[in-house]
């Protein structure tokens, strides 16, 4: 008998339940953005972000993640993705992206931001602001596009744009966004570009992570020795920045924002409206 695949649809219920590892996705981001200045470690910034998750009653879900130990993914300069925490001592004027996930109950919130350390050499530093509010913007424009889209490549398209009004940037196309729910890495995937085809209809129950990665050069990356750190290939800068976004019958909701996203989308003319 053919075994049937998954809907990529949530029910209420299980809506309902994804607003909670949100939440302590967005509170060990918070605890680790506070925390981050030059002379701090990378490790250092883990344990706060697996402290805070685990004293709110859940688990690190990239420690989930088959060969990787770590609560958090630290990117920092020509680092795009999957940095990871140890030893390094941020300097002031590096650019940082921080990535990271909560699973409680078994259902997973995924979320990433990245900041500027103070400091450093003032022209690089306003270059490495200016790729960081780049890709920031990005993501908002993206998340107000699934409030109107009917179809989910849709969002793709204005993430494309809304980075491309602002300058010549490179848009990562190796790694893309992605469903969440049950597991933190599920269909379907979420583009940052434009692509053939339409995809899956965005209609209530839908939840995915949408998460432009952007670079100062070229969109060419390699993978480090430690099989997991990604830079890019020319050694230019790169940003990151993620939200989990719920559909539902009244609207969208941003499980990993404590105000549903709405700082963020009501400059953009979209109203979350919270999970019934």
């Amino acid at each position: 008998m053919r075994r049937r695949k998954p809907s990529i649809y949530k029910t209420p219920d299980e809506l309902r339940a994804m607003v909670r590892p949100g939440l302590l996705t967005e509170a060990a981001l918070t605890a680790v953005r506070a925390a981050t200045r030059p002379g701090i470690t990378t490790g250092e910034l883990d344990a706060i972000a697996e402290r805070t998750i685990r004293d709110g009653g859940g688990v690190p879900n990239f420690q989930l993640v088959p060969g990787y130990r770590h609560t958090l993914c630290v990117s920092v300069n020509d680092e795009v993705v999957h940095g990871i925490p140890g030893e390094r001592v941020l300097q002031p004027g590096d650019i940082v992206s921080v990535d990271a996930g909560a699973e409680v109950d078994g259902w997973n919130g995924d979320s990433a931001f990245t900041l500027v350390v103070p400091g450093g050499d003032p022209a690089r530093t306003a270059a490495r602001q200016t790729l960081c509010d780049t890709t920031e913007r990005a993501l908002w424009h993206g998340i107000a596009a699934l409030a109107h889209a009917r179809n989910l490549n849709e969002v793709g398209a204005v993430i494309e744009d809304a980075i491309d009004e602002t300058g010549a940037w490179g848009i990562i196309e190796d790694f893309t966004g992605h469903g969440i729910g049950r597991s933190m890495h599920e269909d379907p995937p979420v583009f940052n570009y434009r692509v053939r085809g339409a995809g899956p209809a965005v209609r209530p129950g839908l939840v995915v992570a949408i998460e432009p990665m952007v670079t100062a050069g070229t969109i060419d990356s390699s993978t480090d020795d430690d099989d997991w750190t990604i830079r890019t290939l020319d050694g230019s800068d790169a940003a990151h920045w993620e939200h989990t976004v719920a559909v539902h019958t009244d609207g969208i909701w941003v499980t990993t924002a404590s105000d549903g996203g709405a700082a963020g989308l009501e400059p953009l003319g979209v109203t979350p409206v919270p999970v019934p």
